[in-house]
């Protein structure tokens, strides 16, 4: 994936596009990879860095909804879990199975959740990840050592997925890209071109490294831009009506003493009525998440002081060893692109999951809500309903069982560098070169040659996109992040052609954004 290469094609051709996609999260990922495999053409834009919204927030679970399924939205769940098992299938370097324990609170809880968790094995069929059961409470105390033994009667286990979210973002991409899409992060869709009919037939959009505006047209315009939904329906038409209810989620980074083992923790009834999940996570624990009503979207939105407090005390409950504030290695919060209507007020919560495709009368299609989980299913029911809409050929999903750029089997998950999957050979041979194997961090075990990786196959343009989204260090220990900026800077201005001036305003930027991962 070479940015300047993406961009001259672009520049070059003049022909129409099948499909331009608005949105580099998961759903514009999910549809650029269905429509490419699919044979059309695919341009896709994203504003910012592909995932830097909502879609590199999330809880890290590939999981069907075990909530969703106490709400009665079996055929969600049912869809999800299909979609779990094909995914670890699909990408075992970044999709792996992961054991939950319920800690239960008496006969009732035990029963309902083994009940329960039994039929979420069951709509799961031949992709199920293993069976739930019911533990007694000194196996459940032998497998989870830090759970308070006066708040437990016993515990549930059960199976579902674990993945890291920005990874399969940019290996999917890849994957598009080797199939024929063009995809480009930091190009700003400014408005959208229409016919003597009034149909929006293309779009113009700005090339912020480039400095260059471009006019492309394309057969169909997508508009998966998640919680900035709103932003294009307006472009298409300024009275449109609000589409969106975003909702924050928070998650806390803690060190892995809090969970030292491999069972992670679902505690499903907390004082908000939401679940609360403590997941193992690049030995480090994920403790998430909230759901909190927003006004007004953003890039980066911040952590309330009540969530974080929430979080923590919910924890404290549950733990020997209760969480500080002090003990937070990074917060991080995301918005989830609700579906808006009247009555929501504020139950978020309680809204549906599951995706929504509507057409403006313009032809223009635009996708809300869904999940990373689903996002392969996503782009396929969206390309679905371009063909019926428009009137083309059905051509068949070939997704289902493509293997994501990096696909590799037996994947060893203790290796800081499994997640590049097949592609970490290459990554090697790269380290063999001077001074590329040497650590810009010994405790998140990152490496020189990394970052060269990143901006050369990678798309990765700035020291964010490579310490946030294409490593994990600014989720995993902000502090630590903040220190590896200036080396990180400097490999990058090496390779992209760069002076002192762009290192130090690299530098200073990554820690004003970080400073908000810190408590």
């Amino acid at each position: 994936m070479k940015r300047n290469e993406m961009i001259d094609k672009i520049s070059k051709n003049t022909k129409e596009y099948d499909f331009i996609i608005i949105g580099g999260g998961a759903t514009g990922i999910g549809i650029a990879l269905e429509a490419s495999a699919r044979g059309y053409s695919v341009v896709l834009l994203e504003m910012s860095d592909f995932t830097k919204s909502t879609s590199s927030k999330s809880t890290k679970l590939v999981h069907g909804g075990v909530r969703y399924l106490a709400q009665g939205d079996v055929g969600l769940v049912r869809e999800a879990v299909v979609e779990r098992g094909l995914l670890i299938q699909n990408a075992p370097h970044l999709v792996k199975s992961q054991s939950f324990i319920i800690p239960t609170h008496g006969l009732f809880d035990e029963i309902q959740y083994t009940i329960g968790l039994t039929l979420y094995d069951l709509l799961a069929g031949k992709l199920s990840l293993g069976r739930s059961k019911r533990i007694s409470k000194a196996k459940t105390l032998s497998r989870i050592s830090t759970i308070n033994p006066n708040k437990i009667s016993a515990g549930v286990v059960y199976y579902d997925g674990q993945f890291d979210d920005t990874r399969l973002a940019i290996n999917v991409l890849q994957s598009a890209t080797e199939l024929g899409a063009i995809v480009l992060n930091y190009c700003t869709v400014t408005g959208l071109l229409k016919d003597k009919e009034g149909n929006v037939s293309g779009v113009k959009f700005y090339d912020e490294e480039g400095k260059n505006e471009y006019e492309i047209k394309g057969k169909q315009v997508v508009n998966a831009t998640g919680v900035f939904a709103d932003d294009v329906l307006k472009m298409d038409s300024p009275n449109a009506e609000k589409t969106i209810s975003p909702s924050q989620g928070v998650h806390l980074v803690l060190d892995k003493s809090f969970l030292p083992d491999d069972d992670a923790i679902m505690i499903p009834k907390t004082d908000d009525g939401r679940v609360l999940f403590l997941v193992p996570w690049y030995n480090k624990v994920v403790v998430g998440t909230t759901d909190t009503p927003i006004e007004k979207e953003s890039l980066e939105p911040i952590a309330l002081e009540e969530e974080i407090d929430f979080i923590l005390n919910t924890a404290a409950r549950y733990l020997t060893k209760a969480p500080k504030r002090s003990d937070v290695l990074s917060v991080f919060a995301g918005l989830r692109p609700l579906a808006y209507s009247e009555d929501n007020g504020n139950k978020t919560k309680e809204i549906s999951r599951s995706h929504k495709i509507f057409e403006s009368n313009s032809g223009l299609l635009t996708i809300v809500g869904g999940k990373w989980t689903t996002f392969r299913k996503m782009g396929e029911d969206l390309v679905d309903k371009t063909e019926s809409k428009n009137g083309w050929a059905k051509i068949p999903t070939k997704t289902k069982h493509l293997k994501i750029h990096g696909y590799k089997e037996n994947v060893n998950h203790e290796d800081p560098l499994h997640f590049y999957g097949s592609d970490e050979n290459n990554l090697l041979k790269l380290a063999k070169e001077n001074g590329m194997g040497d650590f810009i961090s010994t405790s998140l075990k990152v490496i020189n040659a990394q970052v060269v990786w990143a901006v050369r196959y990678e798309m990765a343009r700035t020291v964010e996109d490579f310490l946030a989204r294409r490593t994990r260090c600014q989720l995993l220990d902000a502090r630590e992040s903040i220190k590896m900026a200036p080396q990180v800077a400097k490999i990058m201005a090496a390779e992209l052609g760069e002076d002192q001036a762009w290192q130090i305003d690299q530098v200073k930027e990554y820690a004003q954004v970080t400073s908000n991962y810190i408590l």
